[in-house]
């Protein structure tokens, strides 16, 4: 004997209605879950979180340095003054050069120069570097010119630019353009080069081509790449012009970091070359935090890379 089943098409459409309602829901949760973990965090980090996981971990750092610095010294480890100095001879260099007022000039001469330069180099290695990335012709005929020139040590520039240019700040210039330009220039065309095609099609599609097209699709996406070159670009301007003052030094050209450091070698002042390493080195730290590493961490975060918090 066959059994039948009866259905109600009402409860049938009512069911399958709330069914898709409840996966319609689930969706939409599973989406603002996604965003929620994407979006930037609201509110400003605690001041207690920045310390522990910002300023901490270097201040930690620089006391173990000096700590096992203090201890070669006290335990005669290196009991040679003359080739290691104490933390404080060294600090009392530092003291001297502030209260005779020429710390501060030190610093100043350098970064002056080396902003100038970057900023003139920065002027001339991106219209190269996309004008080597765009023409084939220029690819091939002056690519492998500024690979090389970018693998030179910028040291070899010094001596044929005091024979060109004479010991003045034109020869300063010229060694720091001969070794950032490069690292620009390839910094920019490694970035254009891994801009997808389909950007590029879009914007012929939509008209941009010629100037208009590197303006608005090719340099937008190449930034991430650009902005390696620029840091790249930065470090060897700051190398250039070190090599420059310690090689080329002179009473006209002003005492400046390397310049400092060449007399602390030719006085046989371990102190004072310490001091002008220091200097280098914070000069160097200084400018990628202030300048470099927010522009960097802003243009990740524009691209969805980098989460804020």
């Amino acid at each position: 004997m066959a059994s039948t089943e009866t259905t109600d098409p009402k409860a049938a459409a009512s069911s399958s209605g709330s069914a898709s309602a409840d996966d319609g829901a689930g969706l939409q949760g599973l989406e603002a879950g996604l965003d929620a973990l994407e979006s930037p965090s609201a509110g400003r980090t605690p001041l207690r979180q920045t310390f522990v996981n910002k300023i901490l971990p270097p201040v930690i750092a620089i006391a173990v340095v000096l700590v096992v610095w203090q201890a070669l010294v006290s335990f005669k480890i290196v009991d040679d003054p003359s080739k290691l100095p104490s933390p404080a001879d060294v600090g009392g260099e530092f003291k001297d050069a502030w209260l005779e007022g020429k710390l501060l000039g030190y610093i100043w001469t350098s970064v002056s120069r080396g902003l100038l330069g970057f900023l003139m180099a920065l002027a001339i290695g991106t219209p190269l570097g996309l004008l080597v990335a765009r023409v084939r012709f220029v690819r091939a005929a002056i690519g492998p010119v500024l690979s090389g020139l970018q693998s030179l040590p910028s040291v070899a520039w010094v001596p044929p630019a005091v024979i060109w240019l004479g010991l003045d700040n034109e020869m300063m210039y010229a060694v720091i353009l001969l070794g950032a330009v490069p690292s620009i220039a390839n910094g920019l065309v490694s970035g254009i080069d891994q801009v997808p095609p389909l950007f590029l099609r879009a914007g012929r599609t939509m008209g941009a081509t010629g100037l208009k097209g590197a303006r608005h699709i090719v340099m937008p996406a190449a930034l991430p790449g650009y902005l390696s070159g620029l840091k790249q670009g930065w470090a060897f301007s700051w190398r250039s012009l070190m090599a420059a003052e310690i090689i080329a030094s002179s009473p006209d050209l002003g005492i400046g970091l390397g310049a400092l450091l060449e007399n602390g070698r030719n006085a046989s002042s371990m102190s004072m070359v310490f001091e002008a390493i220091i200097l280098i080195l914070f000069v160097g730290i200084a400018i990628d935090l202030l300048i470099f590493s927010p522009l960097e961490r802003r243009v990740l975060r524009g691209r969805g890379l980098l989460v804020k918090g």
